[in-house]
């Protein structure tokens, strides 16, 4: 009797919520809202500045990029803005440090580095980037081609 009464209830309140003016994916715990309008709706909206340094082969540089529409000049402004996309999770930093305390592996990526500044999703960014460990490499690789692809 008490799994009709929950089968019944978790119907009613299915009701409840396809008949409300509430988006889907409001009420979804599996997938984190899309980042809003009004979250790039800021002065100058979604701009970065990207400096890359001793990453060779014509990568470094000091690039501007604007997304939303991408441009600017960043040597692939669509693909820089669509991982940037990809990585930006509701309540997460796409470009934050690797935690403190996190095991990585001991191995070197070389000598590159890269700043990112601007603003990204209606919040400040300034993030640093290197290749000095696995889980530092790894950041690195997950935002290609905001950054310069490197290694083999």
């Amino acid at each position: 009797m008490a799994r009709v009464t929950r089968l019944l209830l978790a119907g009613s309140l299915g009701s409840v919520v396809a008949g409300s003016v509430v988006p889907a994916v409001a009420v979804s715990p599996l997938a984190p809202p899309p980042v809003r309008d009004e979250d790039r709706a800021v002065v100058g909206g979604d701009h970065l500045t990207v400096t890359v340094r001793n990453a060779g082969g014509g990568a470094d540089g000091r690039f501007e990029l604007d997304c939303h529409p991408a441009e600017g000049s960043h040597p692939d402004a669509g693909g820089a803005c669509a991982v940037l996309d990809r990585n930006t999770r509701w309540g997460k930093d796409g470009l934050a440090p690797v935690p403190k305390g996190t095991v990585c592996t001991m191995q070197y990526g070389g000598p590159a580095t890269a700043h990112v500044t601007g603003t990204w999703a209606g919040r400040p960014v300034d993030a640093r980037f290197d290749r000095s460990n696995g889980c530092e490499i790894g950041r690195w690789d997950r935002l290609v081609p905001l950054l310069p692809r490197l290694g083999g």
